[in-house]
């Protein structure tokens, strides 16, 4: 591209036109990303509430 004198070029339009293509690709890593954390946070739940179930209570052992 070749520069004349007397010209200003106002704006660039190829950030503008690219953003439709970066769109889908960014909402697909946000889904990604959404589902492994509600993952995460259920398996930690789930591994919480085994643990729970699984420790013997103290007051049984006293009581036969």
């Amino acid at each position: 591209m070749t520069r004349q004198e007397n010209v200003d070029v106002l704006a660039d339009h190829s950030l503008l036109l690219a953003i439709p293509a970066f769109l889908p690709a960014v909402a697909l890593v946000a889904l990604v990303l959404f589902i492994a954390m509600r993952d995460r946070r259920a398996e930690k739940r789930e591994s919480e509430d085994a643990r729970g179930r699984s420790a013997p209570t103290e007051h049984s052992e006293e009581n036969p």
